[in-house]
């Protein structure tokens, strides 16, 4: 048989479990796998994490740098996501420039922090039109199962809420010997990010790797709660195939009871 055949077999596989509301590893087709934090990963960061969702494994670290401000807001700090997807993480990954992948993580994490006003960016001026905080988002998969954005989208909320401002010496560069007990400004919410897969008429959610290569199409959305209220702030949607309007409403009715779930995990684990 085949490569070609196995992935067909594989793809038929799944269509007939999930269109009957089974994975292989026994979760409902709607059900995260078990989420794990850790802090201060490391030592350069000003703020670090490690997040695990079942065996996706992605560290996120925050640096903070003082930079000129973007010309289109001399008034707020800055903020800048990267993401390094190495092969030691997937065998779907490969040295030299990044691919989609690589430039959809990033993009997707920084939407999802960004438009929802989670940084005070006002509250990292240092001198009005010359000097800025800049809030620098590093992303590293270390072993990638399926579901990286949100993953890292968790990773990121949580070294951003551990992160402590660097000191300032007299030259106004920052010292990176001398950290402050000065919390990053952030608002109260936390924005994640909820991705639903689609195969055949079947919607799910944190796919394993073998779930999510078998996915025809994907929707990210990144939501918060602002003052009681869901606020999708972004949306991206990745694949040729359509969703329908019933499964487009099916996700409105879903997406807040599991943005709560995750919601209420973080909190206890941050």
């Amino acid at each position: 048989m085949s490569s070609m055949d196995i992935a067909n077999v594989t793809l038929e596989t799944f269509k007939k479990l999930f269109s009957t509301g089974q994975r292989f590893d026994l979760r409902k087709l709607d059900e995260y796998r078990n989420i794990e934090l850790g802090f201060d990963v490391s030592n350069c960061a000003e703020g670090s994490a490690r997040v695990k969702i079942g065996k996706t494994e992605v560290i996120v670290g925050v640096k903070m740098n003082l930079d000129a401000p973007y010309p289109d807001s001399p008034d707020k700090g800055n903020i800048m996501v990267s993401a390094e997807l190495l092969p030691l993480a997937s065998p779907r990954f490969e040295h030299g420039p990044p691919k989609f992948e690589g430039i959809e993580l990033p993009r997707l994490v920084d939407r999802a922090i960004r438009e929802s006003g989670v940084i005070q960016l006002d509250k990292l001026v240092v001198t009005p039109g010359e000097k800025v905080w800049t809030v620098i988002i590093d992303i590293y998969p270390i072993n990638d199962d399926g579901n990286l954005i949100d993953a890292a989208t968790i990773g990121a909320i949580a070294a951003l809420r551990k992160a402590k401002l660097p000191g300032i010496t007299e030259k106004n560069t920052p010292d990176y010997k001398k950290r402050t007990n000065k919390s990053l400004p952030l608002n109260a919410n936390i924005p994640l990010s909820i991705s639903f897969y689609k195969l055949g008429n079947s919607i799910y959610l944190d796919p394993t790797r073998e779930e999510e290569e078998a996915t025809d199409v994907k929707v990210t959305w990144g939501i918060s709660d602002w003052n009681g209220k869901m606020m999708i702030h972004s949306c991206q949607k990745s694949g040729k195939i359509t969703f329908t309007q019933s499964e487009i409403e099916s996700m409105m009715n879903l997406i807040e009871k599991k943005y709560l779930e995750l919601n209420a995990k973080l909190k206890k684990l941050i």
